[in-house]
């Protein structure tokens, strides 16, 4: 796997605080991807496919623990 990446099954061992954490700072880095994109700053491209992945890995988790917790 690629630098800077994190694996699902390390995402799943992560609380629902620290994936929250996670979230959030992985939202400011895709904000930041973006605005050096917009200013011809960028230096990884591909950077912005693996932060834009990440967040969707993490939300997905999400809310299979939240349709977990409203079955049980």
């Amino acid at each position: 796997m690629a630098k800077g990446s994190i694996a699902v099954e390390d995402l799943r061992t992560k609380t629902d605080d620290q994936l929250s954490t996670e979230l959030t700072e992985l939202k400011r880095e895709q904000y930041n991807l973006r605005f050096q994109a917009a200013t011809n700053q960028l230096e990884a491209p591909a950077r912005i496919k693996q932060v834009r992945r990440t967040i969707a890995q993490i939300k997905t988790l999400q809310n299979e623990r939240a349709a977990a917790a409203a079955k049980a």
